[in-house]
């Protein structure tokens, strides 16, 4: 069965609809959020925390993006929720937890995401999301903008930030530990 048709059973109350459709779409939210949080016991809840709050508003969903830009976005959101109440998620203070990280292979190549992960986990979620939703989910700079809610010039300037500092650390002008 298509996502379309999943969507629509999904709005009518088909419970069994709704749960394939999260199914369909569970890797992608969690991936997403290993590579946000750098901690995947904080990705787990917050994986779970969106696919409730998903199945709490799924009639409010209007197919004009993908489903699961949809999801992510909710993701974000969450996410963006919980820093502000738990300081202690701020990755920055806690770097060990980075090593703790599972990326599932579907989604990400491990050996790539190791070779650049010491450089994302230095920069602020808000700089780390548009890099990761581009390079790793493919998402085109006006689906991030509705994502993050911000203009698409932001996302390209965060984008080319990102690319920059990469590219330097990876050229060996590394400048990890200043402030990104």
């Amino acid at each position: 069965m298509n996502e379309e048709i999943l969507i629509k059973l999904s709005k009518r109350g088909d419970k069994k609809a709704l749960e394939k459709l999260l199914q369909m779409n569970y890797s992608i939210v969690k991936g997403y959020l290993i590579k946000m949080t750098l901690n995947e016991e904080v990705a787990d809840d917050i994986t779970q925390e969106t696919m409730l709050k998903a199945i709490l508003n799924i009639k409010k969903y209007k197919p004009k993006a993908k489903f699961s830009t949809w999801l992510i976005t909710i993701a974000t959101n969450t996410y963006k929720d919980q820093l502000r109440k738990d300081k202690r998620l701020v990755y920055k203070e806690d770097k060990d937890l980075v090593d703790d990280i599972d990326v599932e292979k579907s989604i990400l190549i491990k050996s790539e995401f190791e070779e650049i992960k010491e450089i994302l986990k230095e920069f602020s979620y808000e700089k780390r999301m548009p890099f990761i939703l581009k390079h790793y989910y493919d998402y085109s700079y006006k689906e991030i903008a509705e994502i993050m809610n911000c203009p698409v010039g932001t996302v390209r300037s965060r984008l080319h930030y990102c690319i920059k500092k990469i590219k330097k650390h990876m050229e060996g002008g590394s400048d990890i530990g200043k402030k990104l």
